[in-house]
């Protein structure tokens, strides 16, 4: 197993350009399933969730070709099953679910797995393809569903999950009549994949509210044009926070601003310095950082994808921060890796109180899920010292080049072997199930 060795105390700066948005790709590629033919798709980030996803579409017969642009062929489909060694992996794999209904009249998908961050059941993604004609029996840690025909429906939406948004809207495009997805999600991912809906022939409207209205078509097909993927909002912001931590000097570039108001509104509040240009913004921190409060919320509000990394920031702020955790309850388990740099924290349910320390020093430290390891090579870049981060296979499925990129804006980082004795990774603290 590799670890990431980390020389702290480099300011870093340049420019980096913003990989395709992993949570705009993911779902696009399960939407191939809907339209038979060969789909072309740029933009498509070089990561180990998407090697996942592709695997998935290949076992069920649509193989795939990933150079500059994904040529995927979705013309037969031979199984409908997505199974527990593909889904464990990858959470996303239950994108898969509306998509084989609508198209086939049948699915069988393992329960999901991915960072374990929380429950995240997928009791709304049922609960909406069940209004538009769907039965499911639930054994044996799998979902099996069938529909003699989808038809559409009303659904209201418990909470404005974004899986579950993305499954109910595939498969109503393929609805006989209308379907109204009332308090859908409203991430900028969700716009770009009804986007490809609409490539492929979709009749969707009011994507991007909280009210989603579509009309079914008889069949979708492929379109001959290349489908691009947005930017990654998520990695952009990650590459912001370094600048910031680290009191840099970065440009990136290839991304949405408008995708990242509330991450850039916080940044401000913290005392970054923003130049914001069409499809590119540059960050440079000079002064202290200053204390903030965050509450996490659905877009637009603030990313729960965003808090690691923010925390780590704020453990070097000049004064007492507090971020509220509302969208997944166990998203605090980086702080104890934290304490380990001797970052002053204290936890009480969802909420943490950051009491800014003068530095940080390396240590060893274990990432917990992808967005903790982002937020624990931020955190040691800013450290004195060696820092070694442990399992970062979480950090492939999320962030391409991650380490290739920071060694490209100066950062001091290396991969290497691990030894097995480390007495660090001898039980891991969470399952990636």
């Amino acid at each position: 197993m590799n670890k990431l060795l980390i020389e702290g105390g480099s300011r870093i700066g340049g420019t980096v350009r913003i990989a395709g948005a992993k949570n705009a790709a993911l779902p696009i590629l399960a939407a191939t399933i809907l339209a038979p033919g060969e789909h072309r798709i740029g933009n498509v980030p070089d990561l180990l969730d998407i090697s996942s996803m592709l695997s998935l579409l290949g076992r069920i017969g649509c193989p795939s070709l990933l150079g500059s642009t994904l040529r995927l062929d979705t013309k037969r489909i031979v199984f409908c099953e997505a199974p527990y060694d593909l889904v464990r992996k990858m959470r996303a794999s239950v994108l898969a679910l509306g998509p084989l209904l609508a198209r086939m009249g049948e699915a069988h998908v393992s329960l999901p797995g991915g960072c374990a961050i929380g429950v995240r059941p997928i009791d709304q993604h049922l609960k909406g393809l069940e209004a538009m004609g769907c039965r499911f029996e639930l054994k044996a840690g799998y979902v099996h569903g069938w529909t003699d025909g989808l038809r559409g429906a009303r659904i209201h939406l418990d909470v404005p999950t974004v899986t579950g948004t993305e499954n109910i809207l595939m498969a109503a495009t393929l609805a006989r009549g209308h379907t109204t997805i009332d308090n859908a999600a409203r991430e900028p991912e969700i716009v770009d994949l009804a986007c490809f809906l609409r490539s492929l022939g979709a009749r969707i409207r009011g994507e991007g509210t909280q009210r989603i209205e579509v009309d079914g078509v008889e069949t979708l097909s492929s379109s001959s044009r290349t489908f691009h993927v947005m930017p990654d909002r998520i990695e952009a912001g990650t590459y912001l926070v370094a600048a910031a931590i680290t009191r840099g000097n970065v440009t990136i570039t290839n991304v949405v601003p408008q995708h990242m108001q509330a991450i850039l509104d916080a940044l401000r509040q913290a005392g970054s310095h923003l130049e914001i240009a069409d499809d590119s913004i540059t960050l440079s921190h000079r002064g202290p950082v200053q204390p903030i409060d965050l509450v996490t919320s659905p877009y637009p509000g603030f990313p729960t994808d965003m808090q690691a990394q923010f925390m780590a920031l704020l453990t070097l702020a000049r004064g007492t921060s507090r971020i509220t955790e509302t969208i997944f309850e166990n998203r605090f388990m980086h702080a104890a890796e934290f304490l380990r740099l001797g970052a002053d924290l204290e936890i009480s349910g969802n909420r943490v109180k950051i009491n800014g320390v003068r530095e940080l020093f390396g240590a060893s430290l274990m990432a917990t899920d992808l967005r903790a390891s982002a937020g624990l090579v931020l955190a040691a870049l800013a450290s004195r010292g060696r820092s070694e981060v442990l399992r970062l296979y979480h950090l492939d499925r999320g962030y391409e080049k991650l380490v290739e990129k920071l060694q490209s804006l100066g950062a001091r980082l290396r991969m290497v072997e691990s030894e097995n004795h480390s007495h660090h990774e001898q039980e891991p603290m969470v399952v990636n199930a």
